[in-house]
């Protein structure tokens, strides 16, 4: 089993790092295969609305997008982690993903999705629903934790300190490997669920 694990913060092994290697301690017990992209510091451009990808299964900025939706394809869970600024992601990995998402070719129902927020204080529910949403809307369960899926940490190394966060996203990376093993034996037993044709309704009078 694969997870790909989309990193939003600048900083190189900050506090969203520490995190995420919590996590992946968990999933290295578990003999899940991890692979990390991290967006912090690169340069992303926002959707321009071209409809290039709906042409070419790929977004026309040649950036990780791409590349993360290849990986994507093939995993079994998707993570998204960043850091909080004024009560919301980072701007760039906010970008991206929805360029992700929006330029993803295959089906993404029963992927299973997480999203882990980290901040010096405040801001961290509207992060963590603001993630979960790329999730809610493309057919994802999410997993959950013992508590929403948040470390606290200002100063580098910070996050160390904050023994309940850590606990929650171990937590959270068990639950993520039992959902998705849950997942792969239940498609392979009944398949994926039928899919009715896709209404879109505009509201234009």
């Amino acid at each position: 089993m694969k997870v790909l694990i989309i990193n939003g913060s600048p900083r190189k092994n900050g506090n969203t790092s520490i995190a995420i290697q919590e996590m992946i301690h968990v999933f290295q017990q578990e003999n899940v295969e991890t692979e990390i992209i991290s967006i912090g510091t690169q340069s992303i451009h926002g959707c321009i609305a071209c409809n290039s990808c709906k042409k070419t299964g790929k977004c026309v900025f040649q950036d990780d997008v791409n590349k993360a939706n290849t990986i994507f394809q093939e995993a079994d869970g998707l993570i998204i982690a960043s850091p909080v600024y004024f009560a919301s992601a980072n701007a760039s990995l906010v970008a991206f993903v929805q360029r992700m998402f929006y330029s993803a070719d295959f089906d993404t129902t029963m992927k299973v999705g997480a999203s882990v927020v980290v901040a010096r204080r405040g801001g961290l529910s509207s992060t963590f629903d603001e993630l979960n949403k790329f999730f809610t809307i493309s057919n994802m369960p999410i997993a959950s934790s013992q508590y929403w899926n948040s470390v606290h940490g200002r100063l580098p190394g910070e996050a160390e300190e904050d023994k309940e966060g850590l606990q929650t996203v171990r937590t959270l990376a068990k639950n993520m490997v039992f959902l998705m093993k849950a997942i792969q034996l239940a498609k392979e037993k009944y398949g994926l669920p039928e899919k009715e044709e896709h209404i879109s309704t505009n509201f234009v009078h």
